[in-house]
């Protein structure tokens, strides 16, 4: 016998929220058999009313503008918000679960900005707050590592995980153009934004590792904890280079486990571009697709793959919760809020065990490759590979090293800056992976 609808209430009707009425709408007799009771959209909150949204299957007028309103209504039993932004939509969010009303949410920058907040309204409402559609949109990433992986011990999470970024860094590789010119390509083609400052600054994609290394570790993580660089310095020279080493250069999230100065276990997070060797599983991941490489101790390594964007795989992620939240509101429980037990420290870059690709213009003369390798020795940092080539005004060299602290690397590189013989750094770019 099937059950009362369950009630929804959905928060945003752009690119994402319009193709979640169509999902819902295009499948709703293989969703009520999932969850065992029809879903029924009760209210959706826009800021404009009158806004052409097409042929939406569903009645004019449950579109409100009162989204705390619709919100506080008895008869909605989920709030599915894809607005987005941290402000209203964290006082949204926190008013349903504080309601018991279980919350299916893609608002990554919320997530990662102040997600205890949501957890801990979770927690004190009795309802659920699912968000796989907040990363890698269609992937299904976030449940493995919340559900599927919590028998095992996470050691390391590295993911491509904005697509704006790798489909520019893979027209630069498969091409040879530059920063500029890959971008307008992005931009014509609908892969980057009229203003791309959140994508190629990485924004986006340090908000996400915040996720990722919450849920991995079981220790709350915030934007403001990773470390954060963009592509925008990343050069046709670079990624040149990179391909002449057998590797490619790819804008990384990086979370791993390790200790810290005193010996105590901690966690490192940190998004940046870095060289991977082609033989890498992440280093064929073009376009602007996604994916996720996990290791853990008993499980070893995982990756994850797919379309990481779009309105339509991040509705379906959507749905994924919608289905899984339903059933539980069915079953009168609900999963638990959030697993934050360890409570680990964030390690700071500086601590950070990393390797670099340097690439010097250095003086034509007897001497330099020593000088240069004198001060890498000076902050104990040893050298892999040294290529040193050309004559005169083209005189280079170009050095990767071992492992080192972030911070020796770091202070290497400007002490080189400071030498009479070194006419510029042409590029300084971190490798992963056993490039």
């Amino acid at each position: 016998m099937t059950k009362p609808a369950v009630r929804v209430a959905l928060l945003g009707c752009g690119t994402v929220g319009a193709e979640v009425v169509r999902l819902l709408h295009a499948q709703a007799g293989d969703l009520t058999a999932r969850i065992g009771a029809p879903l029924e959209i009760v209210g959706i909150a826009v800021r404009r009313i009158a806004r052409d949204r097409g042929d939406l299957p569903v009645d004019p007028s449950i579109f409100t503008t009162d989204a705390l309103g619709l919100i506080k209504r008895d008869d909605v039993d989920v709030v599915i918000e894809v607005v987005g932004g941290i402000e209203p939509a964290r006082t949204w969010l926190v008013e349903a679960l504080r309601a018991g009303k279980s919350v299916v949410t893609a608002n990554k920058a919320l997530l990662a900005e102040d997600g205890g907040a949501l957890h801990d309204a979770a927690a004190e409402g009795g309802a659920d707050l699912y968000y796989e559609a907040a990363v890698a949109g269609a992937i299904p990433l976030l449940r493995p590592l919340r559900e599927s992986l919590h028998g095992d011990r996470i050691t390391k999470v590295t993911g491509i995980v904005n697509g704006t970024t790798n489909f520019i860094l893979s027209s630069m590789d498969s091409t040879g153009a530059g920063f500029g010119e890959a971008l307008e390509e992005a931009t014509a083609l609908g892969y980057a934004e009229a203003d791309p400052t959140a994508d190629v600054e990485g924004f986006d994609a340090g908000a996400k590792a915040a996720i990722l290394a919450s849920l991995a570790f079981h220790t709350r993580v915030t934007a403001a904890d990773v470390y954060r660089e963009g592509i925008t310095e990343v050069t046709a020279a670079d990624v040149a280079s990179a391909r002449d080493m057998g590797a490619t250069i790819k804008l990384l999230c990086i979370a791993a486990r390790g200790v810290d100065a005193d010996g105590n276990e901690s966690v490192s997070v940190r998004v940046h571009p870095a060289m991977i060797p082609r033989s890498h599983p992440l280093a064929s991941v073009g376009g602007a697709y996604n994916a996720v490489f996990v290791e853990a101790e008993a499980a070893g390594q995982l990756m994850f793959y797919g379309a990481g964007a779009g309105g339509t795989p991040t509705a379906s992620a959507v749905l994924g919760d919608l289905v899984a939240v339903s059933r539980n509101r069915l079953a009168g429980t609900w999963a638990p809020s959030e697993s934050a037990y360890a409570n680990l420290g964030i390690r700071p870059m500086g601590d950070a065990i990393t390797r670099y690709h340097v690439s010097l213009d250095v003086a034509d003369r007897a001497g330099v490759l020593a000088q240069v390798a004198g001060v890498f020795a000076k902050h104990d940092v040893s050298i892999a590979t040294v290529r040193q080539s050309g004559h005169g005004a083209e005189a280079s060299l170009v050095i990767v090293t071992h492992t080192a602290p972030d911070a020796a690397l770091a202070a290497t590189v400007e002490e080189l800056r400071g030498l009479d013989i070194v006419r510029s750094i042409a590029s300084v770019l971190r490798v992963e992976g056993g490039a």
